[in-house]
């Protein structure tokens, strides 16, 4: 059965999503012109946007902005996020163990996204930040999560063109299936400078109570601190923790030996 929307409806949908980018005002003309509509469809949706409370403008440029209505939705998705509550004390715990940075992601639609990083006593600038997307190929989170992925959605998720980040990012699909085998028996992913130079990632998957995978956790440092004499140690905590989380989340079997 092929499913039916509503086209008023994806187009508003369209105009708000236009803020999760790096503009924080928009004009009637830009978001036309970014969305290719005319100025009075714009006009339009943009009015009915305001009056509910999801846009407001600026009384002095007169530009628009997201509302406050937003401000509250989002409140109460981020009090729904039940892995959130139950991950943090595991993040951290593992945190004080390997004194480095952790980070909690979701899978959601097809995407990975950051919803916690709490920061080892060194402090990393890396990539991550909550609410930030993260490229599934080449990140020990998305690797992590595309492992138990069923074939089919493996192919989706690799079709058209990965963006290459470093010289050691890989972006042959082949290869990275088979990378992504060795992970399902493994129970664990690793990013070797695949997102940024010098840094090292050790993630694991973090399950639900029906067996779906629905996330993973990563402890990231600079590739120094997690070498060979380290890495047995950060892999078996971080696969603890993922455990432990995926269990508390109703999850009824350990994938692999820990």
């Amino acid at each position: 059965m092929t499913e039916r929307f509503i086209q008023s409806i994806v187009r508003a949908a369209d105009v708000l999503e236009l803020f999760l980018s790096a503009h924080q005002e928009l004009s009637v003309k830009e978001i036309s012109e970014k969305l290719g509509l005319s100025k009075s469809t714009v006009h339009g949706i943009i009015k009915t946007l305001e009056f509910r409370g999801y846009l407001q403008q600026n009384p002095d440029d007169l530009k628009y902005r997201l509302g406050m209505k937003l401000f509250e939705l989002g409140n109460r998705v981020s009090q729904q996020f039940d892995i959130g509550k139950i991950a943090r004390p595991v993040i951290k715990e593992l945190v004080e163990k390997l004194k480095e940075t952790v980070h909690l992601v979701m899978f959601e639609r097809g995407e990975v996204i950051y919803i916690e990083k709490l920061d080892g006593p060194h402090a990393l600038r890396i990539y991550s930040q909550v609410g930030k997307r993260a490229p599934i190929h080449c990140t020990g989170v998305g690797k992590a999560i595309l492992a138990f992925q069923a074939e089919k959605e493996q192919e989706q998720l690799l079709a058209g063109e990965m963006e290459t980040f470093t010289e050691y990012t890989m972006t042959n699909k082949e290869e990275i299936k088979k990378q992504l085998e060795s992970i399902r028996k493994q129970g664990y992913a690793i990013d070797d400078e695949e997102i940024e130079l010098g840094l090292k990632c050790v993630a694991a998957p973090i399950f639900d109570h029906k067996g779906k995978v629905i996330g993973a956790i990563s402890c990231a440092a600079p590739k120094m601190r997690i070498n060979e004499q380290r890495l047995k140690t950060v892999i078996k905590g971080v696969k603890q923790a993922a455990n432990q989380i995926s269990q508390s989340m109703g999850y009824k079997d350990v994938l692999v030996h820990i």
